[in-house]
């Protein structure tokens, strides 16, 4: 509070009372000034993309450079080395009991301010999830997205806009595509009906609390470019996001890449990339918790050619959430469920266990991670019902049901 007397006035008394008690206050000892207060730690510079869910977090202090030409200005180089273990019950033709295998061994190169910036994701990868075959980090780069999986150049003119061109994640579903962006290392039966990566160009715009995105690209990466996906994202507050995605074929695409080595590696499943689908996603984060549940609704069409008379349809749901113990231990999990309609006799198509087939999943995931540095371990199960002989589990396809233990470690730097 300012002084109600003068400066000249301050400084009198001042003086009589340093005259008055100075021999007094010559017996004291000298006051011990507290040390100044350290600095604030730096604020993290941590890289937004590629987007991870938790409860696995970027580096805060990535490595960066100049460009040395001065073309480019500053330059980001992050990535991630991890490798899984895997033990699973009722493995399908092709598959093992145990698969040991690198999970991810990739770089990321990226430019992320000024009027032109990109994304380079580059190495190895492999894309386990429930329910599906695992296939080595090798095969699965070579037989889906290449050794450069992500790439796209960026135009931002202004903070609100931006256009990208290129191989791109998909706008669909709440998971993304490889294991160090999510809460679980392995994907779950939702995402199996989901596009992963897509080549195409995406326009983003954001409007206050409203992030708006619409993308023209190839589905599931069928190099017709005839899908349109588009999502729209409310944060409400800083607790509460709403996301609303969509995106389907307006035309026609023939193309049913699956290899032919077992396991097969389904890259573009013709029902999936002739169909459409839609997806609404919560988003609670409140610490300790992150609470994400997601609704999903697919259809596809009829094909003769591949034994299916009449289309089909899925409505499936998720729940996501992850508990954070400590700065270090966190605990994931998932629950889900899934359904097809139709039937075998009446010539529907296949894109679960058999035409009207259902399952559900539980995974749980407790993560430990130090710095840069990771290790989690993971248990699943998934349950399989109204199935057709030979679609669903173990060498005949006829079991039921599959339970999985993982173990995943490794750096993301």
């Amino acid at each position: 509070m300012k002084s109600p007397f003068g400066k000249a006035t301050v400084a009198a008394i001042a003086a009589w009372q340093l005259g008055t008690a100075g021999s007094a206050l010559a017996q004291q000892p000298v006051p011990i000034v507290p040390p100044a207060p350290a600095p604030e730690a730096p604020a993290s510079t941590a890289m937004t993309t590629p987007s991870m869910a938790g409860p696995l977090v970027a580096n805060p202090n990535p490595y960066s450079f100049d460009d040395p030409f001065g073309y480019f200005g500053k330059i980001y180089v992050t990535g991630t080395l991890t490798g899984l273990g895997l033990v699973q019950s009722n493995p399908v033709p092709g598959d093992h009991p145990f698969r040991p295998d690198v999970s991810n061994g990739q770089v990321i190169v990226q430019k992320t301010d000024g009027l032109f910036q990109f994304y380079v994701q580059a190495g190895i990868y492999s894309l386990p999830a429930l329910a599906t075959p695992y296939v080595s980090a090798w095969r699965t780069t070579g037989d889906t997205f290449t050794p450069l999986p992500v790439a796209y150049a960026k135009l931002a003119p202004t903070d609100e806009f931006s256009i990208q061109a290129g191989k791109l994640p998909t706008l669909i579903g709440a998971e993304y595509a490889f294991t160090f962006q999510n809460m679980n290392i392995e994907r779950g039966l939702l995402w199996n009906q989901e596009p992963i990566i897509s080549r195409g160009v995406q326009a983003n715009y954001t409007l206050g609390p409203l992030a708006l995105s619409a993308s023209l690209n190839d589905g599931f990466y069928s190099d017709s470019y005839n899908w349109l996906t588009g999502s729209a994202a409310w944060t409400i507050n800083k607790e509460n996001t709403l996301t609303v995605v969509g995106g389907g074929n307006f035309d026609h695409t023939d193309k049913n890449a699956v290899s032919t080595t077992l396991p097969a590696v389904v890259k573009t499943p013709f029902f999936q990339n002739n169909g459409s689908i839609f997806n609404i996603i919560y988003t609670y984060n409140v610490a300790p918790w992150t609470i994400t549940p997601y609704f999903q609704y697919t259809s596809v069409p009829r094909n003769l050619f591949l034994g299916a008379a009449k289309g089909a349809e899925t409505f499936g749901g998720a729940i996501l959430a992850n508990y954070a113990v400590n700065d270090n231990v966190n605990v994931a999990g998932r629950a889900e469920y899934i359904s097809s309609s139709g039937s075998l006799a009446g010539g529907n198509a296949n894109v679960l266990y058999g035409p009207g087939s259902n399952a559900w999943s539980l995974t749980l995931t407790p993560t430990y991670q130090e710095g840069i540095w990771f290790v989690r371990e993971e248990v699943s199960f998934v349950q399989a019902n109204s199935i057709t002989p030979g679609l669903a589990f173990g060498k005949s396809g006829g079991a039921h049901s599959q339970a999985r233990v993982l173990i995943e470690g490794g750096i993301v730097f």
